[in-house]
């Protein structure tokens, strides 16, 4: 069995779907459907007893829905700022808990309105982030969007 700890959670082990090989820097893991696993950690997340850990809160929200911390908290009447608190300290209140879990879960199962939600929210996150470039290129002015992520450096 291989313990899976990618993503900071400690209490999950894989039976099989992975790869293990040999590398000059040592053994590399190879996870097969690795989308696949994610959904399925984050629906046996959202069957869980209990409250979530902050670390299982961080997993459906980056692993499951792949939202940043102030997205989710605007989507679900908090600020960025909760968000990263209830994650670091592991105190996540049982609203946010039980919201998070219907709306990863109703995400998971194809519920058009959620999903459109959240892909619009992811969007209009990458879009905030974007750089306008732009080139003369002497018969006009030619535009291209670029992700800040992408290029931190100053075009040249």
């Amino acid at each position: 069995m291989y313990h899976y700890t990618d993503g900071g959670l400690e209490n999950v082990w894989l039976k099989n779907g992975y790869t293990i090989r040999d590398t000059p820097y040592g053994q590399a893991v190879s996870i097969h459907d690795i989308d696949g696993l994610t959904r399925a950690i984050c629906l046996a997340l959202t069957d869980k007893a209990g409250v979530l850990t902050g670390k299982e809160f961080r997993f459906i929200r980056q692993g499951g829905m792949s939202l940043s911390q102030p997205v989710l908290g605007k989507m679900i009447g908090a600020d960025g700022q909760s968000v990263a608190r209830w994650e670091k300290t592991g105190r996540v209140p049982k609203w946010a808990d039980k919201l998070i879990r219907l709306l990863y879960v109703a995400h998971a199962n194809g519920s058009e309105p959620i999903s459109r939600a959240i892909v619009r929210a992811r969007t209009v996150e990458r879009l905030i982030s974007q750089r306008i470039l732009l080139q003369d290129s002497g018969r006009g002015w030619t535009p291209e969007l670029l992700d800040c992520e992408v290029s931190e450096a100053e075009p040249a």
